[in-house]
C-alpha cells in the first residue's frame, strides 16, 4: 500500500473516532522507518500475518489479499457470511494470536475477549499493543500480542507495531484456511 493513498484515509480517521462494532474494517501495521510500515493484515493457517503473498481465501468476490475484521462485544472476527464457518481472533498467554472455526474450541489458555479500538481506531488486546516478526511462512511476517517478551515463540527480530483500524464500505466475505 502506498503512503500517499493512506494518510489521507488515517487522517480522516482520526477524526471520525472509533468504529462501531459490527462494521467491517481492514487492519494495518504502523511502525516508522520499517518493512511493515502501512502493511495490511492477511489471515492463513489460523494465523495472522503481514506480507503473506496468497492467503488462499476462498471469497464472495475476488481477494486483494487484505483480511476484512469486523468486532462484536470485545471479540475480533474476520468478516465473512456464513455463521456456521464465523471465524473468531484469539491471543493466548504466549502471545500467539490465532482464529478458531465455527465451533471449534479455542486453544488453552487463549482469550477471545478484549479486544477494543480507541479513538484513533489504533487496535489493543486487553490494553496490550502487538509485534511483528519476521522470516513466517513465504517470508511473511507473523502478528503476536505483546506478553512481555520481545521475540516471542522462539523468533528474531520482532518489532513493536501499532494496529490501525481503517473502516471499509465494500467488505469482501471470506473464509480463511485453518
Amino acid at each position: 500500500m502506498r503512503p500517499r493513498a493512506v494518510l489521507p484515509a488515517l487522517a480522516s480517521l482520526a477524526a471520525a473516532g472509533s468504529i462501531p462494532d459490527g462494521s467491517p474494517f481492514n487492519l494495518m501495521a504502523l511502525r516508522s522507518a520499517s518493512d511493515v510500515h502501512f502493511a495490511p493484515f492477511n489471515a492463513a493457517l489460523s494465523s495472522i500475518f503481514l506480507h503473506l503473498p496468497e492467503q488462499n481465501a476462498t471469497c464472495d468476490a475476488e481477494s486483494d489479499g487484505t483480511a476484512t475484521f469486523y468486532l462484536e462485544d470485545g471479540s475480533l472476527f474476520l468478516y465473512g457470511d456464513d455463521d456456521d464457518a464465523r471465524q473468531q481472533l484469539f491471543a493466548d498467554r504466549q502471545g500467539k494470536l490465532g482464529y478458531t472455526t465455527g465451533s471449534q474450541p479455542g486453544p488453552r489458555n487463549g482469550e477471545r475477549v478484549n479486544f477494543q479500538l480507541d479513538d484513533a481506531n489504533d487496535l489493543d488486546f486487553n490494553g496490550a499493543g502487538f509485534i511483528a516478526c519476521p522470516n513466517s511462512i513465504d517470508g511473511a511476517w507473523s502478528v503476536w500480542v505483546s506478553a512481555g517478551v520481545s521475540n516471542p515463540g522462539w523468533n528474531e527480530d520482532c518489532l513493536g507495531i501499532s494496529v490501525r483500524a481503517i473502516e471499509t464500505d465494500a467488505p469482501n466475505s471470506c473464509v480463511y484456511t485453518q
